[in-house]
Parts: C-alpha cells; sequence; structure tokens
C-alpha cells in the first residue's frame, strides 16, 4: 500500500497535460474498439478464432466487450484507472498472442503493441493530477 502512495505521489508532482490526453486517447480509443467489436460480431468472431477451442472461449468473448466500454470510459475521466487498465491487460496480451496464433496482421501487432506499453505505463503511473480519482481524494 506504501507503494501505490508513493507512487501516486510521484504521479501528481510530476503530471503534465501532455499525459493526460494521452490517457484520455487510450480511453476513448479502447472505448471506440468495443463499440466496434460490439457493431461487427462477424469480425470479433473471426479474431478469436485461435482461441476458440481453448477452455473459457465464450468466456472471452463476452468479456472483451464490457471491459473496453466500461474500462474505457473510467480511463478517461482517470477514475479507478489503475484498474481499469488491469481489466485490460488480459485482452491486450490476447491480441499480441493472436497475431502469433493466428494471421499475422503487421498493422494490428503494432497498435496492440502500443496499446498494451501504454496500458502498463498507466497501471504504474495512475490517473494523475487531472482526473476524478485526484478530485475526489482532495475532497477528503
Amino acid at each position: 500500500m506504501a507503494t501505490i502512495k508513493s507512487l501516486n505521489k510521484w504521479a501528481n508532482a510530476h503530471t503534465y497535460y501532455p499525459l493526460d490526453v494521452v490517457r484520455v486517447a487510450l480511453g476513448v480509443f479502447l472505448f471506440m474498439k468495443g463499440i466496434d467489436f460490439m457493431s461487427n460480431q462477424v469480425q470479433m468472431a473471426e479474431v478469436f478464432k485461435p482461441f476458440e477451442n481453448l477452455p473459457g472461449g465464450m468466456f472471452l468473448l463476452h468479456y472483451v466487450v464490457p471491459a473496453h466500454f466500461v474500462g474505457g470510459f473510467l480511463i478517461v475521466v482517470g477514475l479507478l484507472t489503475r484498474w481499469a487498465v488491469l481489466a485490460q491487460l488480459p485482452i491486450l496480451i490476447g491480441a499480441v498472442l493472436v497475431n502469433f496464433l493466428g494471421e499475422m496482421n503487421s498493422s494490428n501487432l503494432l497498435l496492440a503493441s502500443i496499446v498494451l506499453a501504454l496500458c502498463v505505463f498507466f497501471l504504474f503511473y495512475g490517473s494523475g493530477k487531472h482526473s476524478m480519482d485526484y478530485y475526489l481524494k482532495m475532497q477528503k
């Protein structure tokens, strides 16, 4: 717990508006990806083709869209950012693995790798000073 508090103090002292813009852009991207998966179910089924024989494959299909919707929104407003990013990590690791288990698509691999790297960054950095987490913390 002390480690998280020290990371929050460091993040709040070293916050910058460009990092907040990146956080919001990441959240909007994840939210839009959830809408894309929901509206194009054929594409989603094609993406999950390598995982269809694994146990829990149906759970994955029902986990991705809500996790992107809720997680993307929470990341945009900066509320429970670390938890929202933590929920995205299995999906993004799976997105990187899909390129190795299924058909290799270098642009999808690059996009998934960048989003994964950003999520790992915000897992440690947190939501920053310009977020709902900071606002609610200051209300106490």
